[in-house]
């Protein structure tokens, strides 16, 4: 049927001319069905192609959903981390304020000592290179790693601070550096003459004149070593504030604290008194360092709390 072929007449009838087309089925069949089908593949490939690109698409988001999740989640590690850091810092901040008299003290203490409670190594600073390193990644998790390694370094070292930090307060509750009682100074350490006998003499202390019964305070803070009558100190109070730092109160009246007993800088620990080698009511004053003897006033920067 489709090798069949017709033939068109048209006639004019004004002119009476005559026009002959001859056609075959097959080509028109063929042209008819490329016209009919074409629009059809055209559809079916767009719908096609929409189906992998939505495909492809939600592959895509789960994976940036994943990959976010992830981020996420080392977003609130890094913020806890920042955060333990800020507290580490302000507790820091807190803890080292220091009363400069204070530190003016504990800066004319023996090497020896102030050894004993600076020890350890001095944190060193975050490396360079890692600090470059970091300026130089383009991978985020390759970022939140080193951001996350520096921030534990960070922090470590921070508690190695905060560690000296209290040593170094230890050392200053320990330092001797309160006036131990009210009066004015009557002897100072060094040669002297002996107020008895008029002879030459050594004088190991500081001896403050007062009024009888007058409160004798702890320097800083301690353990009450010894306690009890010592020869020409008499009555003899003596406190170990560690760091093999002592002082001794001699010609005590009597006394306000026990053998053993923890005291605090400004705690009464006894009474001015005349007892043992005096020749009035007066405190005699020591302060030793790894069993030697220190100057006193070289320490003594707080006057005594009123009662």
């Amino acid at each position: 049927m489709l090798s069949r072929r017709y033939t068109i007449v048209v006639a004019d009838r004004t002119s009476g001319v005559v026009r002959r087309a001859t056609v075959s089925v097959k080509p028109v069949a063929i042209t008819a069905c490329v016209a009919l089908v074409t629009p059809i593949l055209i559809g079916l490939g767009a719908a096609w192609k929409g189906r992998v690109d939505t495909a492809q698409l939600r592959t895509s988001h789960q994976a940036l959903e994943i990959e976010n999740a992830s981020y996420r989640a080392a977003t609130r590690e890094l913020a806890g981390q920042i955060e333990s850091l800020q507290s580490a810092i302000a507790d820091l901040a807190g803890r080292s304020a220091l009363d400069p008299n204070l530190a003016n003290a504990m800066d004319k203490l023996p090497a020896l000592v102030k050894s004993r409670a600076m020890g350890g190594g001095t944190p060193q600073q975050v490396d360079r290179t890692a600090a470059a390193t970091l300026s130089s990644l383009t991978v985020p998790e390759d970022t939140f790693g080193l951001l996350r390694s520096l921030l534990e370094r960070l922090e470590s070292r921070l508690h190695d601070v905060r560690r000296n930090v209290d040593k170094r307060n230890a050392l200053a509750d320990a330092t001797p550096s309160m006036w131990p009682a009210n009066g004015w100074i009557t002897s100072r350490v060094g040669p002297r003459r002996d107020p008895i006998t008029g002879g030459d003499d050594y004088h190991a202390g500081l001896d403050i004149a007062g009024e009888r019964g007058q409160p004798v305070y702890a320097t800083a803070s301690g353990v009450v070593k010894q306690l009890g009558r010592q020869g020409a100190y008499g009555n003899l109070v003596t406190i170990d504030h560690g760091f093999g730092l002592e002082s001794r109160y001699g010609h005590l009246l009597d006394y306000a604290v026990e053998k053993g007993a923890k005291v605090k800088r400004g705690d009464i620990i006894g009474r001015v008194g005349n007892t043992g080698r005096a020749t009035g009511y007066h405190l005699h004053y020591e302060v030793l360092a790894n069993g030697r003897l220190l100057n006193p006033l070289q320490l003594l920067t707080q006057k005594p709390r009123d009662r």
